[in-house]
């Protein structure tokens, strides 16, 4: 069977990005022999209904199962209508999601974990969750928070997501530094992560141009 995986990169061994409508990129693993298809998510700059578009997309590929973080109302509602299966709450890899899944260590959902218009910048349910999840000790979350404020909302994301991230780290002993390799490979991601955010919104600021 296929499954959709929403995922910050184009192969097996990306995180996933845990936005579903907003995600950076698709990819559809046939679970036989775990070969796959990437895909540009074309729903990421939409001013609304991302997760509508996202979830037409990835039933349209014949996904029958689909592996996020988040999922809102209307892309939830949208996949049930297409009888694709809905997983939220995963993280990690998409190759380690796959083997979850095929471990049957999942359970499947019929209800939104975020509002509606998660990552366009307010943040909705459960805003600034990537801040907090990438403060490795530094204050990183500033560079992944920046996920969260896609669309016309970037500078309100990113100031949530940074608050989110000192908060967290607030009362805690400061965890062990991180290595120069480590430390550089986390900037090199947070710089392509940002990359794709200002070329979104690009996008974005063209395509209302010309309304």
């Amino acid at each position: 069977m296929k499954i959709a995986v929403s995922s910050s990169e184009r192969d097996l061994s990306a995180q996933i990005d845990p936005r579903f409508g907003r995600c950076a990129y698709f990819v559809i693993v046939e679970t036989d022999d775990m070969s796959f298809e990437a895909f540009n998510n074309e729903s990421i700059a939409l001013g609304g209904g991302a997760g509508i578009q996202a979830a037409q997309f990835v039933a349209s590929k014949g996904a029958e199962a689909v592996l996020t973080g988040n999922c809102g109302p209307n892309a939830v509602q949208t996949l049930g209508a297409s009888h694709v299966e809905v997983f939220v709450g995963q993280s990690g890899t998409v190759k380690e999601a796959i083997e979850k899944y095929k471990r049957g260590d999942m359970t499947s959902t019929k209800a939104a974990n975020v509002a509606d218009h998660y990552g366009m910048g307010g943040g909705g349910m459960g805003g600034g969750g990537m801040g907090r999840g990438m403060s490795v000790g530094r204050g990183s979350g500033m560079g992944k928070g920046m996920g969260k404020g896609m669309g016309r909302g970037m500078g309100q994301g990113m100031g949530q997501s940074m608050g989110a991230a000192t908060q967290a780290g607030s009362g805690q002993s400061e965890p062990a530094p991180l290595s120069k390799e480590a430390e550089l490979k986390q900037l090199k991601d947070q710089a392509n992560e940002m990359h794709k955010q200002i070329e979104a919104l690009e996008a974005n600021m063209n395509a209302l141009e010309k309304t």
